[in-house]
C-alpha cells in the first residue's frame, strides 16, 4: 500500500508537471553537507512554486510524510535512511526581487548569495550570512547567525504553506525568534520566500566586511572537511567548543567521526557512518555534562531512522 502511494504521487505529478524532478531510493549522503545518511524513499526538487504546493496537497491526500530541506548544511540523517517524500528546496528556487531597501528572495538560495546581492546594492545587514552555507529558507527557519548577525535582525515576512498546501504569512513578531529557533521548528510547515528590510551600506565596506569575516571562518574552522557546521548550540554558561577543547575532546574520534583538532565545536565526517557521528555526539555530551555540568543540546537536526542490525 505504502509503495502503491509512492508511485502514485509520482504519476500525478509528473502529470501536472513534466519537468519535475523526482528520484527514488537516492542515499542522502549526497544531499547533505556531512556526507552521510541512508536512501530516501523520494526526493522531490521543484522548478517553481506550484509544484511545491502541488506536492504536499498530492502527498496529504495519499497520507504520505513529507520532509522539507535546503542544502543539507545543518542535517544529520541516520544510516537507515528517511521513510516518505523529501522535498528539496535548492538551486531551482533561487528568484530575487530587489524594490528599494527591500529583498525578496525564493527559500532555495543560498545565504552567501543573498549576501552577495544585498551588498552589489548597496544594503547592509547580512554580511554574517555570507559564509553560511545554507539556504535562505534553512536559515529563516533556524534563525541562523554569526559574528553578531542574525536572520531575526533583518527579517520581516516569511511566506510558504503548510503540509496540506495551504498558504501562510507570518511577519517577524509571527516568527517568534530566539537563539537558533523559530516557531517554524515546531510547526509542520514549508518556506518558499523570505522578504528582508535592509540598512543602506557602502558596497566596498560591505564587500571588505564579508571578505574579514569569511578569512576569520577559515582560520578557525574545517571548512575543507566534511561537517554540519557547529553540531551543538552555544549553551548558556558559555560555549560550546571552549567546554569541549576543555574537556581534552580535541581529536577525539570515534570510527569516521572525529571532533575536529581545528575548531572543538565542529564534529567531522572522515569516511564513517551516521553511527558513528550520533555515538561520538553522546560521548562528548556525556564528558562534558560529568566535568562541566552542562548538557549540551545538538545544533544539527537528526532525521530518519536506524540501518537494520545485519543477521550474522
Amino acid at each position: 500500500m505504502y509503495e502503491a502511494s509512492l508511485n502514485e504521487l509520482e504519476r500525478r505529478l509528473r502529470a501536472g508537471s513534466e519537468h519535475i524532478s523526482i528520484k527514488r531510493n537516492v542515499p542522502m549522503a549526497r544531499y547533505t553537507t556531512l556526507h552521510l545518511g541512508g536512501p530516501a524513499d523520494m526526493i522531490i526538487s521543484p522548478e517553481r512554486e506550484e509544484q511545491i504546493q502541488q506536492t504536499l496537497q498530492e502527498a496529504h491526500a495519499l497520507e504520505l510524510p513529507v520532509l522539507i530541506m535546503g542544502n543539507g548544511s545543518n542535517l544529520l540523517v541516520k544510516d537507515g535512511g528517511l521513510r516518505g517524500v523529501v522535498l528539496r528546496l535548492c538551486r531551482d528556487m533561487q528568484g530575487m526581487e530587489i524594490n528599494g531597501n527591500r529583498i525578496r528572495i525564493q527559500s532555495g538560495a543560498m545565504m552567501s548569495t543573498l549576501a552577495n546581492a544585498a551588498a552589489d546594492a548597496e544594503l547592509g545587514g547580512l554580511t554574517f550570512a555570507s559564509g553560511i552555507p545554507g539556504t535562505v529558507g534553512g536559515g529563516a527557519y533556524m534563525n541562523a547567525g554569526a559574528y553578531g548577525g542574525e536572520m531575526s535582525q533583518v527579517v520581516t515576512l516569511v511566506e510558504g504553506y503548510d503540509m496540506k498546501g495551504e498558504p501562510f504569512r507570518y511577519t517577524r513578531p509571527e516568527m517568534e525568534f530566539t537563539y537558533r529557533h523559530s516557531r517554524l521548528m515546531n510547526e509542520d510547515k514549508i518556506i518558499t520566500r523570505v522578504t528582508f528590510q535592509l540598512p543602506q551600506g557602502r558596497r566596498e565596506d560591505l564587500l571588505a566586511e564579508m571578505v574579514e569575516f569569511n578569512r576569520r571562518r577559515a582560520d578557525k574552522q574545517p571548512l575543507t572537511q566534511f561537517s554540519a557546521g557547529s553540531t551543538f548550540k552555544r549553551p548558556p554558561e558559555g560555549y560550546a567548543a571552549q567546554m569541549i577543547d576543555e574537556c581534552g575532546l580535541k581529536g577525539c574520534a570515534i570510527g569516521g567521526a572525529q571532533v575536529s583538532e581545528k575548531h572543538a565545536g565542529f564534529l567531522i565526517n572522515q569516511g564513517g557512518t551516521a553511527a558513528d557521528f550520533l555515538a561520538l555526539m553522546a560521548h562528548v555530551q556525556r564528558v562534558v555534562y560529568e566535568r562541566k555540568g552542562v548538557m549540551l543540546e545538538p545544533e544539527v537536526r537528526i532525521l530518519g531512522t536506524d540501518a537494520p542490525v545485519q543477521s550474522i
